[in-house]
């Protein structure tokens, strides 16, 4: 079973990455959402419903919304 990584990046199916920054919860409902911000323009704080974060897409030749990215320091 997939699980949303806090502090982790991750690409959206349309190419741009995000970095999860908490997973939060609606004071209303109390629905579990992903808060995750954006790593280009002004960088802004996005949340999502936890389940549409990990939802199958299958677009761009990619399988799911939101795809963990491993990136390598290049200060080795």
């Amino acid at each position: 079973m997939r699980k949303v990584k806090v502090n982790t990046i991750y690409k959206h199916y349309k190419g741009d990455l995000y970095l999860v920054e908490d997973i939060i919860y609606h004071s209303e409902t109390g629905e579990k959402m992903v808060a995750y911000r954006a790593l280009y323009g002004d960088n802004k704080l996005w949340c999502r419903p936890y389940d549409m974060f990990l939802d199958e897409v299958n677009k761009n030749g990619q399988k799911y919304r939101f795809k963990e990215v491993k990136i390598e320091s290049r200060n080795k």
